[in-house]
């Protein structure tokens, strides 16, 4: 059987990537002929593709952006299709693929994987950009807005089935008037995120510096005592966060060092301004540290307050439970409770459902067009 995915920028194998990889490999090592179509691949992503058994389709697009913030050069994947409707020209109207996981690229598909409007994401994110990009954020708003709308319709538009990535997922493209008809969370590796010791340390608070992160909010928790490592990018972060003496930055660190950072932890600090779903606080939870974070969208789903974490309505109320957690601590038993909950999240799940879910299409293969 052949199967098709569709993917956004692929210059790593993380973020919104992870769902097509790990189905793509699981897929191929059952024997299926797998094949992952992305705008621009990097040689280490075309290398791991090849040595899992996939074939690589790069488009080889070549970005003005390609060199600078990644951010920027997924805007540009974005606005190229979005304007120009470069990809779908490509591609053609003959291809169809099996799983479309992305969201720049419209092409017929018999899946199609929601896994956020750009939009909306830019929308919720700006109040953290930089003024002048702000600046021109609010005057390009409405134009990426229309566009994008008009995009999401031609990418879901002949899929039989839609698929979002999280509930709060569905609920923005419902009001887009786009029905959502399943909903399949995406996979954590819990063989690899796991409690790497018995006795934490537990004498620091983690968090994470990304694109969609509220550093005020971090700031202020530091200001008030709370001891802060942090990893991530340091481009968006300003020097007096970086250079606090509350806060030490590792920056990127390698997966093993990640879950000794997860499984040392207090607690997960998780600020965020826009977030569908959430790697971040599912994989502390599965190294058994529980989150701290907001009442709302994709972490709110599977965090429970005083159970697997704590959910917060205000930055104000954010930072009252860090400094209380910082000095308290909490019951043992919600370490455990992280383990349990996070296991509804694992990879062998996620594949189970995706096979599930393929087997609604019995002539999957001849319906497909080479």
């Amino acid at each position: 059987m052949s199967i098709k995915l569709v993917c956004d920028v692929t210059m790593n194998l993380g973020g919104s990537i992870r769902p097509a990889i790990y189905l793509a490999k699981d897929l191929a090592s059952r024997g299926y002929d797998v094949s992952v179509i992305s705008p621009i691949m990097s040689n280490d992503v075309e290398h791991h593709l090849i040595a899992n058994g996939i074939t690589p389709v790069n488009l080889c697009t070549n970005f003005l952006t390609k060199n600078l913030d990644p951010s920027l050069l997924w805007f540009e994947a974005w606005a190229r299709e979005a304007f120009l409707g470069s990809y779908s020209r490509h591609l053609g109207d003959e291809l169809v693929v099996t799983i479309n996981f992305s969201q720049m690229i419209s092409v017929p598909s018999l899946i199609c994987y929601l896994q956020g409007p750009p939009s909306v994401a830019l929308k919720d994110m700006k109040k953290e950009f930089p003024i002048n990009l702000r600046i021109v954020y609010n005057i390009l708003s409405p134009i990426i807005e229309y566009f994008d709308e008009k995009l999401i319709s031609q990418m879901i538009r002949g899929s039989p089935l839609i698929i979002s990535n999280s509930k709060f997922c569905a609920s923005m493209y419902s009001e887009l008037g786009v029905k959502v008809d399943d909903v399949i969370y995406p996979p954590i590796e819990c063989r690899t995120f796991h409690p790497s010791m018995s006795k934490p340390s537990s004498d620091y608070v983690l968090t994470y510096f990304g694109k969609e992160t509220i550093f005020s909010i971090i700031k202020k928790i530091a200001d008030s005592g709370v001891k802060i490592k942090a990893f991530g990018s340091k481009k968006p972060v300003h020097s007096r966060v970086l250079k606090h003496p509350n806060i030490e930055f590792r920056g990127t660190v390698t997966t093993s060092e990640l879950v000794d950072l997860y499984s040392n932890a207090l607690f997960t600090l998780f600020p965020f301004t826009h977030e569908p779903f959430g790697y971040v606080p599912l994989e502390s939870m599965a190294c058994g540290t529980p989150v701290l974070t907001y009442d709302v969208q994709g972490p709110s789903e599977y965090i429970v307050t005083d159970h697997t974490g704590w959910l917060t309505h205000t930055d104000a109320e954010m930072a009252q439970k860090a400094k209380e957690l910082w000095t308290r601590g909490y019951p043992s038993r919600i370490r455990l409770n992280c383990v349990k909950k996070a296991i509804n999240f694992d990879r062998k799940l996620y594949l189970e459902k995706w096979l599930k879910t393929l087997n609604n299409f019995p002539n999957l293969a001849e319906s497909e067009k080479s």
